[in-house]
C-alpha cells in the first residue's frame, strides 16, 4: 500500500502581541495504514489522535513554533510515544508556550523522514520564522510549507520574529524551484500549486 496524506483541521486561538485571534490550522497526515507522520500539532491532540487511529506515528514534525502550530505537541507525543522534530532556531517561540517541555530531535535543512514507503526531505525556509520549514514529498509530488507559503501568496510576516525579504528568498530559492505541478500543502486555508503561486511572489 503506498502513502497517501490525510488533512486534519483542528480549531482554536492564536496570540499574537497580547490578543488572541480564533484560526483553523491543517495537520497534515503521510502514511498509510500501519504507521503515520504527523505535520505540526496545533490546538488540541485528541482530534489529531482520532485521525491517526491506532497507527504508529514515526514522527511529530513542526513547521515553526508559532503558538497555533505547536500547542498540542507534547499532549500527542505522549498519547503516541512518537518524537517531536523542531528546527532550534525557533526555541524562543517553543520557550514561551513550552516552557517546562522541550523538543526530541532538532529538525535541520535536508533531514530525511521514511514513512510508507514515501521521503519527506526538510527544507529550511526562514522568514515567517527564523526556523521555519517545509517538507518535500518528491514521489507525491506535494510539498507542506506549514506558513511559508500560502494559496494566494506568501506566509504573513506581522508575526513574532518574521522577515519579510527573508521569506521571498525561502520561497525563490527553495520552494519556486520545485516542479510547477508540486502541490502546495499549507498550514491554513487551501491547496494550491507552486506554478499557481509563482505569480504571486514579488
Amino acid at each position: 500500500m503506498s502513502a497517501r496524506i490525510d488533512k486534519v483541521v483542528v480549531s482554536g486561538v492564536f496570540s499574537l502581541d497580547g490578543q488572541d485571534f480564533d484560526v483553523d490550522n491543517n495537520v497534515w497526515l503521510v502514511g498509510d495504514d500501519d504507521e503515520v507522520l504527523v505535520i505540526d500539532a496545533p490546538h488540541d491532540a485528541a482530534p489529531i489522535v482520532e485521525a491517526i487511529g491506532g497507527r504508529t506515528v514515526t514522527a511529530i514534525v513542526l513547521t515553526h513554533g508559532h503558538n497555533d502550530h505547536i500547542t498540542a505537541a507534547p499532549d500527542l507525543r505522549a498519547a503516541t510515544g512518537a518524537p517531536i522534530w523542531f528546527h532550534p532556531a525557533d526555541r524562543m517561540l517553543w520557550d514561551t508556550v513550552h516552557p517546562g517541555a522541550t523538543p526530541d530531535q532538532d529538525l535541520a535543512d535536508g533531514c530525511r523522514f521514511d514513512v510508507a514507503g514515501t521521503t519527506l526531505t526538510a527544507l529550511h525556509t526562514p522568514g515567517h520564522s527564523p526556523g521555519s520549514t517545509c517538507l518535500y514529498a518528491a514521489d507525491l509530488g506535494t510539498v507542506f510549507t506549514g506558513d511559508t507559503l500560502f494559496r494566494g501568496g506568501p506566509g504573513a510576516t506581522g508575526r513574532s520574529y518574521s522577515d519579510k525579504p527573508t521569506l521571498l528568498e525561502s520561497i525563490r530559492t527553495r520552494l519556486l524551484t520545485l516542479p510547477g505541478d508540486t502541490v502546495v500543502r499549507t498550514g491554513h486555508g487551501d491547496d494550491t500549486t507552486i506554478a499557481a503561486e509563482m505569480p504571486n511572489i514579488s
